[in-house]
């Protein structure tokens, strides 16, 4: 069959070279045509656009770039037409795909899969309805959308696990890293963005400056940040930088300080624990418009999952040195919260389920499209 994906940023990519490398093993003559990046060139087809030309966050990047945003889906959309694919598979990335979503249910026939849910359980809630009426499978890696989606809004989806599962999982068990040695390891783990690192990282180094004699403080530099970045902010401090080794740094780290995302879930499943920080501006406005606009009581993945407070949340008004440096020492061996927040990250992995998120989706998506096809 014919398999058109759309993703528009790294992560997207991984996970959906992993999707096509698992749907390869169930439809031996799968044919993909996709907008992505180098992992899913990797793994075959061709590639009509890289994502690095559509990734761009934020309103006034996104206003800059609009141009070429809208000559991407201009091009994406002739494509699809003219491939004719079997189902277009859409990751993430809401804002671009739910339009390409929307386009493909209007002028084509072809059925639209969406995998890796849109996040609209944090915010724009409104578009449930845009889900409801373009896309005809949901396929979620967060089991706490289940009861979102189908509960709260009567939308059945398909819950498959968590990649994040499967690659940590797959990491430990092939990681050969030299035996700790010397001091124990603190990471600090900034964010994936510049201004994300220049508003958090300060704040963490100064927290953790004074466990310098005790614990090697190692920073792990975001793939995509020029060194440029980061270099005024460590100034002066006793730190050791990583890039591209988040993974070798979480498998031997005692503790972390880490900005809200993906890496919360990660350096649960290491099994690290942490202190989520993530810094706003106008902080005491931004707590009080968070505790009336913002549709969920958490910011991190492992809070979200778990549904209560598993690691503690410093955001907004909370974002101060003193309690970051708090949290912090509260965490580490000989801390009052560091057993509980272990036995917390037990609680997350069950709720997570098995690994295979991938082949689990891969398979329910080959059996819907040959069903389709009858």
């Amino acid at each position: 069959m014919k398999y058109y994906l759309i993703v528009g940023e790294a992560s997207g990519d991984l996970h959906a070279s992993r999707l096509m490398e698992a749907l390869k093993r169930r439809d031996p003559r799968a044919d993909f045509r996709f907008f992505g990046g180098d992992l899913m060139a990797a793994q075959g087809g061709h590639r009509v656009r890289h994502y690095r030309k559509l990734a761009y966050m934020g309103f006034v990047p996104v206003l800059l770039h609009l141009p070429a945003i809208l000559a991407g889906m201009r091009l994406c959309r002739r494509d699809i037409v003219a491939w004719q694919p079997d189902v277009v598979i859409l990751v993430d990335y809401p804002g671009f795909n739910l339009s390409m979503a929307r386009y493909v249910k209007r002028h084509t026939r072809i059925p639209v899969f969406y995998y890796i849910a849109p996040k609209i359980w944090a915010w724009k809630e409104y578009r449930i309805k845009d889900i409801r009426r373009n896309v005809d499978q949901l396929f979620s890696i967060l089991p706490f959308e289940v009861p979102f989606f189908e509960r709260k809004h009567h939308y059945p989806i398909h819950y498959v696990g968590n990649p994040t599962a499967d690659e940590v999982s797959a990491f430990r068990r092939t990681f050969r890293g030299a035996a700790p040695g010397g001091r124990p390891v603190v990471a600090l783990l900034a964010g994936s963005r510049v201004q994300e690192i220049r508003d958090n990282l300060p704040a963490m180094l100064r927290a953790s400056a004074g466990l310098a004699s005790r614990y090697e403080l190692v920073v792990a530099a975001a793939p995509g940040v020029d060194m440029a970045v980061y270099r005024p902010l460590l100034a002066g401090y006793p730190v050791r930088v990583v890039r591209n080794q988040t993974y070798p740094l979480l498998a031997q780290a005692t503790a972390a300080l880490v900005t809200s995302g993906t890496a919360t879930l990660e350096t649960a499943l290491f099994g690290v624990p942490q202190v989520v920080c993530y810094r706003t501006p106008l902080p005491r406005l931004v707590a009080f418009l968070r505790r009336r606009l913002l549709k969920v009581p958490y910011i991190s993945l492992v809070n979200l999952i778990a549904g209560r407070e598993v690691v503690p949340e410093l955001v907004a008004d909370t974002f101060t040195v003193d309690n970051i440096r708090r949290h912090l020492l509260a965490v580490l061996p000989g801390g009052d919260a560091r057993e509980k927040m272990l036995a917390g990250y037990g609680e997350v992995r069950r709720l997570l389920g098995g690994e295979g998120a991938p082949d689990n989706a891969a398979r329910l998506m080959v059996e819907l499209l040959e069903k389709h096809k009858n």
